[in-house]
C-alpha cells in the first residue's frame, strides 16, 4: 500500500488533467475550478492508502467526476464558458472541431470519450470510475463514438 503523498505533489502531478476534465464536462471554468479543489480538499482530509501512483490517478478521477456530477445538478443556475475559451484548450487547431463536437455530446457520452481518447483510460477502469458496469461503458463509448462521428461530419465536412 502507497501512502498518499504530498498535497502539493498530487497537485502538480494530476491538477491539469482534473482540470480538463471537470472543465468538459461542466463547460464553465469557475465550477471547473471549486471541482478540482473540492477533489483535492477530499485527498488531504480522507488521506486514503494506494496501491500505486495508477490508483490514486483513477481515485482523484473519480471523486472529481463525481463532484461534477453534484455540480451539473445546479448548472442552470450557472451560465457556460464562451465556445472559443474552451476550444482555447484544444492541442491543436485541427482538433478544434472534434472538440466542438465532442462538446455537444449529452455528459453521459462526454466523460467516458475523455477518460478514453484523452487521459487514456482502458474501458474496464472507466466503468470503475464512473461506477457503471462493463458493458455500460462499452456502450457509451460505442454510442458516444457514434453521435460524435455524426456531429463532426455534419458540421464540419
Amino acid at each position: 500500500m502507497l501512502k498518499c503523498g504530498c498535497a502539493r505533489e498530487a497537485v502538480e502531478r494530476y491538477g491539469d488533467m482534473l482540470y480538463r476534465i471537470c472543465l468538459l464536462a461542466l463547460k464553465n471554468t469557475a465550477d471547473a475550478e471549486d471541482a478540482v479543489q473540492e477533489t483535492f480538499i477530499r485527498y488531504v482530509q480522507k488521506s486514503p492508502d494506494f496501491l500505486d501512483g495508477e490508483h490514486e490517478k483513477a481515485w482523484l478521477i473519480t471523486v472529481a467526476t463525481n463532484k461534477c456530477r453534484d455540480m451539473m445538478r445546479y448548472r442552470a443556475r450557472h451560465s457556460t464558458e464562451s465556445d472559443e475559451l474552451l476550444f482555447g484548450y484544444a492541442i491543436e487547431k485541427e482538433e478544434s472541431g472534434i472538440l466542438e463536437a465532442l462538446m455537444e455530446l449529452p455528459d453521459k457520452y462526454r466523460l467516458p470519450l475523455t477518460l478514453f481518447y484523452i487521459e487514456e483510460y482502458k474501458v474496464d477502469e472507466i466503468a470503475h470510475i464512473m461506477g457503471i458496469s462493463l458493458s455500460a461503458a462499452k456502450m457509451r463509448l460505442s454510442r458516444g463514438r457514434k453521435l460524435l462521428k455524426e456531429k463532426y461530419r455534419k458540421e464540419y465536412m
